[in-house]
């Protein structure tokens, strides 16, 4: 039978792994955990999350035994390094379903925009006052841009499908049935709303610069649930300050947290929330489910379904 240790941030144990302890039992002896230290020699899997060890080459001697690495959260470019890919050791990553909540927040906060309904909130506290309706594109009819195809930005446009809207999208590497696949100007330029799910690449650092969100149609949002840096952020400070027809959602920044004092808590057409789209509480036993699944396939002599090789994971967040 295989042996198991948990390494990861102990506070998170409870929502990832608590609920699917018993299934991991029946395929694996634990050996250790769950705590934030290094694990025993005898492990052969290593179940971990967020608060992952760097699995460096110092970590794989002290685990000669180790098999499968079940990392239960999204982005592992924290955590992997060259020796451990030299290894074959199968990893697999959650970030599937931690896509989920992410999509679910953005189906959200796209409803919401095309309603207007963060504008009406923040200037009705401004003003300390009701304001009467004033002209929203609403749903039906509506464009929504998506910028990257990837885990996220499909399962946004499934939600989507629901509604009475077009979905326009940018990918240079990706296409998705039902989605009409578009230039980066043409997305910013015609959306009502253009929701950024691009990972942060040395590529795509800046990717979204002034003359972008400038071209944004009248009274158009924009939402970020990737990575900040993605973003030109002062000239995003910059176009937010002379367009308040503008409205922007931001659920990451460049930094994050955003520094005291900066605009972003002050201008009038803007929402930061602290990076709440992933997965939060009980959202995260979605993420034990899959690496479960996948511990038992694994037990039982099956392909795994969310192992990553070197070159996928370089294209991840």
């Amino acid at each position: 039978m295989l042996s198991a240790a948990f390494v990861l941030d102990p506070q998170v144990f409870p929502d990832v792994y608590a609920p699917v302890l018993d299934r991991i039992r029946a395929q694996a002896d634990i050996v250790y955990g769950p705590a934030a230290h290094p694990a025993p020699t005898q492990a052969d899997v290593l179940c971990t999350s967020w608060g992952a060890p760097v699995l460096d080459r110092a970590l794989l001697e002290a685990l000669p035994r180790l098999k499968l690495v079940l990392y239960a959260a999204g982005s592992v470019r924290k955590i992997v390094t060259p020796e451990f890919w030299d290894r074959g050791i199968p990893l697999v990553s959650a970030y599937t379903a931690n896509a989920v909540p992410v999509a679910d927040f953005t189906y959200a906060q796209i409803v919401y925009a095309l309603k207007g309904g963060w504008r009406y909130v923040l200037n009705a506290r401004a003003t300390r006052s009701p304001l009467p309706r004033t002209p929203q594109p609403g749903l039906y009819g509506s464009r929504v841009g998506l910028v990257s195809l990837g885990a996220i930005g499909r399962l946004v446009a499934d939600r989507l499908r629901a509604l009475r809207l077009e979905v326009v999208a940018y990918d240079p590497s990706a296409d998705y049935e039902g989605v009409r696949m578009a230039g980066l100007d043409e997305v910013f330029a015609t959306s009502d709303v253009v929701s950024v799910h691009t990972p942060l690449l040395p590529e795509t650092r800046g990717l979204v610069g002034r003359s972008l969100l400038a071209s944004m149609k009248q009274g158009a949002t924009l939402l970020n649930t990737a990575r900040g840096a993605v973003l030109d952020q002062i000239a995003l400070l910059e176009v937010l300050a002379e367009r308040p027809d503008l409205f922007a959602v931001l659920d990451v920044t460049d930094p994050e947290p955003p520094e005291p004092g900066s605009p972003l808590f002050t201008l009038p057409n803007v929402v930061v929330t602290p990076h709440i789209a992933g997965s939060l509480g009980a959202e995260r036993g979605l993420l034990g489910e899959l690496v479960a699944a996948e511990l038992e396939r694994f037990a039982t002599g099956q392909p795994l379904r969310h192992a990553l090789t070197r070159e996928a994971a370089a294209r991840l967040a």
